[in-house]
């Protein structure tokens, strides 16, 4: 009888693959694709977990570069792995997706190895886009993480420290197209409405609303078209609209009161308005504390120096995840340079020793809180009853 703790076999499983993985993360940097066009990098994950027993289904849910891949252990709850891998424009692998997109696969691999101690369903999910469009959003819209007892990835990170998790604002926007009548600036501008005017006065209007915004509020535009000739009066202007809160509840407020401030304008300059969305609503994050403290006890067990979550400060399409399950975004320092994400130093540390050991770190952390959600029932009903009063939370603003 095998009485090793799941810690050790865990470790061992990700040791037998470890080097795939860093042969895996390299050949991603070595070959960056953007996002949407991951074909190369997604093929060849798809092609380890098949070799390692996963069932995949690919291309997924009509996204060509997304799958699903499941490792059916028997009756039991599902857990998720979210695994990335789009690249940057002119930066390669810049932030990182690279190594904890290799971190999740290997994960999947030494969960594979294990399969005959697990009770249920591992699944990791190929998520393409996170640079752009996020198809995280359309997947959770589709249903794909729907009655998952937990999901869960690593962010890449910088400075010697990790995170147990990664806080997010939510984030919508906006095309706002402003309407007016064009005529002569000079000869006739008393017949014309300058939509010009109301594109200016709406984000005047939007800045007289700043210092009621609570710190987590962040309103930003610009003006893509006003016009061509200053002899004419503008008859449209587009801005292009971000508005970012800590909640969901709280960015339907928001919603509100932008949509006040175009009414406004436009009441007072005869003119039209109209929004129309730019891409989906990225979700701000539905932290869960149990999660969080699993990943704080790997931390210590292991001796890995990590500091608080800090307040969020961007936008994740992992958020939307959290909405639909138990999520957890662990973040892992690869380096001990304080570099920037999306910056051709913090790219340069992806394939370095210590980022290849992280994938290794990164892979046990979380196998093993897979592991756990799959295998522990009381853990599992922890996390549950978590998430549905951290959820509940955010919902109400």
């Amino acid at each position: 009888m095998d009485h090793k703790k799941p810690e050790t076999f865990i470790a061992e499983a990700v040791k037998k693959h470890h080097q795939t993985a860093v042969e895996l993360s390299d050949d991603l940097y070595a070959h960056p694709e953007l996002p949407d066009q991951e074909f190369r990098s997604s093929q060849k994950i798809v092609e380890l977990l098949r070799q390692a027993g996963y069932e995949v289904e690919y291309p997924y849910l009509g996204y060509p570069t997304a799958f699903k891949a499941v490792l059916d252990c028997g009756e039991g709850p599902s857990a998720a792995i979210l695994t990335e891998y789009d690249a940057l424009p002119g930066l390669g692998h810049a932030c990182g997706h690279n190594v904890h997109g290799s971190m999740s696969v290997l994960a999947g691999l030494a969960l594979a190895e294990v399969k005959d101690k697990i009770q249920g369903k591992v699944i990791v999910f190929g998520t393409p886009a996170e640079e752009e469009d996020g198809k995280k959003v359309g997947m959770a819209a589709k249903g794909a993480f729907e009655g998952l007892a937990a999901a869960m990835m690593i962010h890449s990170w910088s400075g010697g420290k990790s995170i147990s998790d990664m806080d997010v604002l939510s984030l919508r926007n906006y095309i706002l197209e402003f309407t007016g009548l064009s005529a002569h600036a000079v000869a006739g501008p008393w017949k014309g409405h300058s939509a010009l005017a109301a594109a200016r006065k709406f984000l005047d209007l939007v800045d007289a609303r700043r210092e009621c915004f609570t710190p987590d509020i962040h309103v930003n535009g610009v003006i893509t078209e006003g016009g061509q000739y200053p002899n004419i009066l503008p008859d449209k202007a587009v801005v292009r609209l971000e508005i970012r809160t800590d909640s969901q509840g709280k960015l339907e407020t928001m919603d509100q009161v932008i949509r006040n401030c175009a009414q406004g304008v436009c009441l007072a300059l005869d003119c039209q308005y109209s929004f129309t969305k730019g891409f989906e609503d990225f979700a701000d994050m539905v932290r869960v504390p149990a999660l969080e403290e699993a990943v704080v006890h790997f931390y210590q067990d292991k001796g890995m120096p990590y500091d608080a979550v800090p307040a969020p400060n961007g936008s994740s399409d992992v958020g939307n995840v959290s909405y639909r399950c138990p999520t957890i975004q662990a973040q892992m320092a690869i380096c001990q340079a304080p570099h920037a994400l999306h910056t051709v130093e913090f790219r340069e540390e992806t394939v370095r020793e210590p980022a290849h050991q992280a994938i290794a770190d990164g892979a046990e952390l979380i196998a093993n809180v897979i592991y756990r959600t799959l295998t522990d029932a009381e853990f599992r009903d922890e996390v549950q009853r978590s998430y549905t009063a951290a959820r509940e939370k955010k919902m109400n603003g």
